[in-house]
């Protein structure tokens, strides 16, 4: 009997799921439907490059990046998880996911792929031209991430490169190049690389016994000290993005709501708890939403 998406452990909307007819159940978990932290934690950035650059007006761009946001983060996992399904196999928390389980074939869910990604095209050609470039040259960057955890202590790092990179894209969208953003970008990578060490803490066990790399892996017992450490750095990178644009003391203000939040989750941190883990892990779509704030008001003050 094959398994459906209600199986996968870290679900976060298994009714809505099983509304759906029980043959697009597997295809919705796999592209994470159930579990919209993914596509928030993609979105928020678009919108804080969108923002900084005083382009909080464009309405049909704040509603293209959220489909795309959807479209392509659903993308992602699907070709994360055809590389990944002999690994997710022998994790606990991922041998339920459909491919792993035997509940999607591996060419049913490329050509899901192919359709999510047709999707983001539509939402590519509604860009400006520079913001289509930049957009197209994440595209090596994502290929590569699933074999990341194989190679490096690392992937953290170029997670935060790949689901960072709507920063950029937001920005150029409305605005040329400034500073500004790439310390923006920054930022962006650093809180990417903090709160991912945060959700690898709920596999250690399992990515030891497999031999996967993360930072989790890597920090060991400080682990708490390395997610300070990126967290911290990120709003140094933000408070000079601020900064660059409005050089004056008051434009630090808007961060202060999202450094409190960011050293909340710092000083929860409890590397044997998997389920506190993943509750800070989620808690970063409401970070997402502080920064978008912040760069709402410096945009619009500039």
């Amino acid at each position: 009997m094959r398994k459906t998406a209600e199986t996968v452990p870290d679900s976060e909307m298994r009714r809505l799921l099983g509304l759906l007819p029980r043959a697009l159940q597997p295809f919705a978990s796999l592209a994470r439907f159930d579990r919209p932290i993914g596509w928030w934690l993609l979105y928020w950035p678009c919108l804080w490059g969108l923002f900084l650059a005083d382009g909080a007006g464009e309405w049909p761009l704040i509603g293209w990046f959220l489909a795309g946001a959807v479209a392509m983060r659903g993308a992602g996992c699907v070709y994360n998880d055809i590389v990944d399904r002999d690994l997710d196999r022998q994790v606990a928390r991922t041998r339920a996911r459909p491919l792993a389980s035997g509940a999607v074939s591996v060419k049913a869910a490329w050509v899901w792929l192919v359709l999510l990604a047709l999707v983001g095209l539509v939402v590519l050609l509604q860009l400006s031209r520079t913001a289509q470039l930049v957009a197209l040259a994440s595209l090596a960057l994502v290929a590569a991430y699933p074999f990341m955890k194989r190679i490096t202590w690392w992937p953290q790092l170029w997670l935060g490169l790949v689901f960072g990179w709507g920063a950029l894209v937001g920005w150029f969208a409305v605005a040329p190049f400034s500073t500004a953003i790439l310390l923006l970008y920054g930022g962006a990578i650093c809180w990417i690389v903090g709160y991912d060490t945060v959700y690898a803490i709920q596999d250690i066990e399992d990515d030891a016994l497999i031999g996967v790399r993360s930072t989790a892996r890597r920090f060991g017992d400080r682990v708490q000290l390395g997610v300070a450490l990126f967290y911290a750095v990120a709003i140094l990178f933000w408070a000079a993005a601020f900064w660059s644009i409005r050089p004056q003391a008051v434009v630090l203000l808007p961060l202060v709501p999202m450094a409190m939040h960011l050293a909340w989750q710092t000083l929860s941190i409890d590397r044997s708890d998997a389920s506190k883990a993943l509750i800070l892990f989620r808690s970063n779509r409401f970070a997402g939403f502080l920064m978008a704030l912040a760069c709402l008001v410096v945009g619009a003050t500039a």
